[in-house]
């Protein structure tokens, strides 16, 4: 290429010498030239590059690898109790709760949430300012999210009663239990951010395997000392009747759940008000 390009200003010279030559011929001939010169670096750059490997980056650090999940902390066992809680005395000496005053009463509310009778026991309470403890059942806070976020947000306390409500909790293996109670507490605490801390069987059916479990659950066991017996429906009066017979010190049984609690409904508005007039204060647990 370098020969074409001189052999062409040696033409130009030429015909310069014989005059021929004019101004517009050279300004054609000199870009040509000058082309043909940009070509061959070009092809002469290409032909070098292609020659030269490809630079690869150098990595600077290693690749970070994701933090692996931790799994939810297990709450610690407890000493397993050779029996449940059923007074207030009961529960302060396994809990090593302080002292409950010399008049003071708990009352425990079963088998809910429901829709309609929740919402309205927990208008009654709040009426009162009464402080009570709602044993909850996995498979109907599923369903009822809202209103047991709702118990909480009131201030009140929740404990665990197991997943499905199966009336012979004693009778079932180890892992059964297990796992009714490892159910209900994850749905509990995942729906409300709550943890109960206190375990009731249904219908207070109680054995080692069951108290066990629940200390391997962190969980306490407890009963209650007064049972209006208002699941059965036995009327309002007989409701109110029952629960009017409580003693300061005792824990008292009532439901929000399980079918229609009107009759406990009615019973409490009597009875609530009743017992503090006695001079009774409701305490939680």
């Amino acid at each position: 290429m370098l020969e074409r390009l001189s052999g062409g200003l040696d033409r130009l010279r030429d015909e310069a010498g014989e005059g021929t030559v004019t101004r517009r011929r050279l300004l054609t001939a000199v870009p040509g030239a000058a082309g043909l010169l940009v070509l061959g670096g070009a092809a002469t750059a290409g032909s070098v590059s292609a020659a030269r490997p490809e630079h690869t980056p150098r990595a600077t650090t290693k690749p970070r690898t994701p933090p692996k999940e931790s799994a939810p902390a297990k709450p610690p066992g407890l000493p397993t109790q050779k029996k449940p809680i059923f007074t207030l005395a009961d529960y302060r000496r396994m809990s090593s709760a302080p002292p409950f005053p010399t008049d003071a009463v708990a009352l425990t509310i079963d088998d809910g949430p429901h829709p309609i009778w929740t919402p309205k026991i927990l208008h009654l309470l709040d009426k009162y300012h009464v402080p009570a403890l709602f044993c909850m059942i996995g498979n109907q806070v599923l369903g009822h999210e809202q209103i047991a976020k709702t118990v909480v947000g009131a201030g009140h306390q929740l404990a665990n009663h197991t997943w499905s409500h199966p009336t012979k909790l004693a009778g079932k293996s180890g892992p059964q239990v297990a796992k009714e109670i490892a159910r209900a507490q994850a749905k509990i605490q995942k729906t409300t951010g709550y943890a109960p801390k206190l375990f009731r069987s249904p219908g207070g059916d109680w054995s080692p395997t069951v108290l066990r479990e629940a200390a391997r659950a962190g969980l306490l066991p407890v009963d209650w000392s007064t049972d209006p017996r208002d699941w059965s429906r036995p009327g309002a009066p007989a409701i109110e009747h029952r629960l009017m017979a409580a003693r300061p010190g005792q824990i008292m049984l009532c439901h929000d759940g399980g079918g229609d609690r009107s009759q406990t409904y009615t019973a409490l508005k009597k009875v609530i008000p009743a017992l503090s007039a006695k001079g009774y204060r409701f305490v939680a647990l």
